[in-house]
């Protein structure tokens, strides 16, 4: 048991920059904050964290290692990525004046609130055409934990690093939806909108370089 706990704690000491370094992640979940509110931003991060699972749960039974090997299946994801990010990246540039003068996405009116099945979708493909994770897991589960680890231990990690990534983006989601700074990104919702377009097409052309090693 001693030797698992070693090797969860260094899988979260590597996994926790990782959360909070910036990428389309938390772009996509200040966006929903300011935009939609806390309740869609709150979704998007659980949808984040069942995109992790996808990548950890590939990783642990095999793909990860076959799409690294592959540059027609990394490509095949990594130009997907792009162009998910660089769609998003138009729609937020098209995106007219938000109303944020509520508290609360839950209090706007039905037509204007944003699905949970919509925002759930958001945070899940942004992560999930991402095929860098495919990188990341495969080299610190390859690093950090042994061979011999039951698959069920495995999951169980996965399980703990989903669990904080959610944390994590939660907490963005509800220090971005205080009142003090919706009343302060309410005046500027506009140029928020246009701001996080360019930076998800910088993210989908910065992708648009990567290279499978």
């Amino acid at each position: 048991m001693s030797q698992y706990l070693l090797e969860l704690a260094s899988l979260m000491a590597i996994f926790a920059f990782a959360i909070v370094s910036p990428g389309a992640d938390l772009a996509m979940v200040m966006r929903q904050s300011i935009v939609h509110g806390r309740r869609p931003a709150v979704i998007t991060s659980f949808g984040i964290g069942t995109s992790l699972m996808f990548h950890v749960t590939y990783t642990i039974l095999g793909l990860g290692l076959i799409i690294s090997q592959s540059i027609y299946l990394f490509n095949i994801v990594k130009w997907c990525g792009v162009a998910y990010l660089v769609y998003i990246g138009i729609k937020a540039l098209c995106a007219g004046k938000a109303d944020l003068t509520v508290s609360d996405a839950a209090a706007m009116e039905p037509h204007k609130r944003q699905s949970a099945a919509r925002a759930f979708t958001l945070g899940f493909m942004a992560n999930a055409l991402n095929p860098k994770p495919v990188f990341f897991f495969l080299s610190i589960f390859s690093t950090v934990v042994s061979a011999h680890t039951p698959m069920m231990i495995k999951f169980g990690y996965g399980l703990v690093m989903a669990g904080c990534l959610i944390a994590w983006f939660v907490g963005v989601s509800i220090f971005m939806t205080t009142p003090k700074m919706r009343a302060a990104f309410a005046r500027t919702s506009q140029w928020i909108d246009r701001v996080s377009g360019l930076v998800f097409i910088a993210l989908g052309i910065k992708l648009a370089t990567e290279k499978a090693v």
